[in-house]
């Protein structure tokens, strides 16, 4: 590990093992054939596949992508959710020299349109009949896409085995010359282009960052070496592939250790599906662990006064062994009043939220507010922050399972460097850090320095012992009328950690003052309406309602209690409708786009600034 501090660099890093994700997938068939590498719930069932199947079926997707006319180089797009399909397409496309282009399946038409036009994309695997249809809608504006491939084909009318085929086709296709896969495999170039994962696009168009076999392979080892995952453990994989620290983990890593990946049946099926797999394995966004740590409140406040006298007592008693865990003071003593407490509570509440064996437990895409760290600390589930970027591969700095400090990212990665700029940006150093933005050779060179460090374009500090502490964008900076400068991002956490609020945005540059807009969700506030007898007909009723203005001005006030005077929050307004990706204002990994919510809510803004 290298760490720098005020610009200096010490150390060296080292270069991991090179191979290739299809060469271990490869391995894997042959050391592990018929042990169990992924399971997909359909109808309530876990269908299992083994690495022989999966093997199998990229070798025959792979010739059959090759008889479709694909060469190395070409680029084949896969817009589908989280399936097994989608990682035999990953790596049978890796395998022939072509690069997979990861779309959100979620995505809006135009930014579909943005990343298949940008990475001119020759074949698009797509899941099932409603994202046919946006390829279909996308296809005569785009020159370059030649076939579509149907995952799940039923009720489907238009394929024609010419422009449109079923994956079962290609695979049926692809049989004659399977066999010679693992000769293309071997003969890969480490350092050849393997994919093109784009960015979030929080303040511009999304770029196309490539990454190559060796980047994917280097952050696998880098990042494993501090994670631990091992042959067997549960991944429960539910973020979409095309998100960078997804495909770390539940491919990279998966592959790379022989872990097993399982998918659910969706988001509708989140909260069962977790309860049912108990995983020891598990990455969320904060957004995910709020909602699990929201859930948990709302039962306790649906408990009898008893219960929720009980349950008061052992988090606290919880939250004081989690700081002698920290300090390395556990003694008989803590060790005895942890056991009392996994009868009396803990067991039954990490089951019921899908916790009980959880070895792992990560959070990633955007800084979590402490506040929720401290409450799983408090029932023995320790959260460790994983920053990264998708030009480092996902792969930055991560908190040590030993030392989980609230409101830091931990320590980089073993052969990660990371020093500060002189204006505080973050640059990072490693074997898995992007070649380039795809056919974008100014945004390369902006990205990169002569000597290889990533410029992040986020901000943080460095502590005197090496931990990373991200304090928010660049491009996100505050500075108020009186030349007070904000970072937005440490008091938006804060209000965040209310179940009641599902996304907060800090008002203020140039402003004479700091104001927030506040999405709230609907679920915990609706609940919360129905314990206190608050009337309210639709969704959008609760918005409007006086009582829940006053539930929210005790979120601001707590928050508010523990900011400086001069960055206090002096007014709010509720957004009438939720945030989503679909209407522009946040991208696919649920972050938000600043600029779009205050151009469509300029006039609740501007109320807000009104004597």
């Amino acid at each position: 590990m290298t760490v720098a501090v005020d610009g200096r660099a010490t150390g060296a890093t080292s270069a991991p093992h090179v191979s290739s994700l299809p060469a271990r997938l490869l391995q894997n068939a042959r050391t592990r054939g018929a042990r169990v590498a992924i399971r997909q719930k359909r109808l309530g069932v876990w269908d299992e596949h083994t690495w022989t199947d999966v093997a199998a079926r990229a070798a025959r997707l792979a010739s059959g992508l090759l008889e479709l006319g694909a060469v190395a180089g070409d680029r084949i797009a896969v817009l589908s959710g989280n399936r097994v399909e989608w990682i035999v397409a990953d790596l049978a496309i890796q395998g022939i020299g072509a690069l997979t282009v990861g779309l959100y399946p979620d995505s809006p038409a135009g930014e579909l349109r943005h990343a298949l036009r940008d990475s001119g994309s020759f074949v698009m695997i797509v899941e099932d009949e409603e994202q046919l249809d946006k390829a279909l809608e996308l296809r005569e504006q785009l020159p370059r896409l030649r076939k579509i491939i149907v995952i799940d084909t039923r009720g489907i009318r238009e394929i024609d085995g010419e422009s449109v085929l079923s994956l079962e086709e290609v695979e049926v296709l692809g049989e004659v010359r399977a066999d010679d896969w693992p000769r293309r495999v071997a003969a890969l170039d480490q350092s050849a282009p393997a994919t093109v994962i784009y960015t979030s696009g929080t303040t511009a168009l999304p770029r196309g960052a490539v990454l190559s076999h060796a980047n994917l392979v280097a952050a696998a080892d880098i990042a494993n070496e501090t994670l631990g995952v091992r042959a067997g453990d549960d991944l429960f994989s539910y973020l979409p592939f095309a998100f960078v620290t997804e495909r770390l983990l539940s491919s990279c890593i998966a592959v790379s250790t022989g872990a097993i990946v399982n998918f659910g049946e969706g988001a509708d099926t989140f909260g069962a599906d977790l309860a049912e797999l108990q995983p020891t394995v598990l990455l969320g966004v904060p957004r995910v662990w709020e909602l699990l740590l929201g859930g948990a409140r709302l039962r306790e406040a649906g408990t009898r006064r008893l219960r929720r006298a009980m349950l008061r007592f052992w988090y606290r008693r919880g939250e004081r062994l989690a700081a002698r865990r920290r300090r390395g003071r556990v003694g008989l003593l803590g060790r005895c009043t942890g056991a009392v407490g996994w009868v009396l509570l803990y067991r039954s509440l990490r089951t019921k939220l899908g916790l009980r064996r959880i070895r792992v437990a990560l959070s990633t895409a955007a800084p979590i507010a402490p506040s929720v760290l401290e409450y799983f600390e408090s029932i023995d589930v320790s959260i460790r922050e994983l920053y990264g970027q998708t030009e480092a591969a996902g792969v930055v700095s991560c908190t040590p399972a030993v030392d989980v400090r609230p409101g830091t990212t931990g320590l980089p990665f073993p052969g990660v460097d990371v020093r500060l700029a002189d204006d505080s940006e973050v640059l990072v150093r490693s074997a898995a850090i992007f070649r380039e933005y795809y056919r974008d050779e100014p945004a390369t060179r902006a990205a990169l320095t002569p000597d290889g460090w990533l410029r992040t374009g986020d901000v943080g500090t460095l502590d005197s012992d090496g931990f990373l502490t991200i304090t928010g964008r660049k491009a996100d900076r505050i500075r108020t009328a009186s030349g007070t400068a904000v970072a937005p991002g440490l008091i938006e956490r804060e209000l965040n950690a209310s179940p009641f609020v599902r996304e907060a945005i800090v008002i203020g540059e140039g402003r004479p003052s700091l104001t927030v807009l506040v999405a709230i969700d609907p679920a915990a506030v609706g609940e919360w309406c129905r314990q206190h007898d608050v009337a309210v007909t639709t969704p959008s009723d609760l918005a409007r309602r006086p009582e829940v203005r006053e539930l929210l001005v005790a979120v601001v006030d707590d928050v508010n209690a523990t900011l400086a005077p001069e960055v206090q929050l002096r007014r709010f307004e509720i957004l009438p409708a939720e945030l989503d990706h679909e209407g522009g204002l946040l991208t696919a990994t649920q972050q938000v786009r600043r600029a779009a919510v205050s151009e469509q809510f300029a006039d609740l803004i501007e109320g807000m600034y009104r004597p």
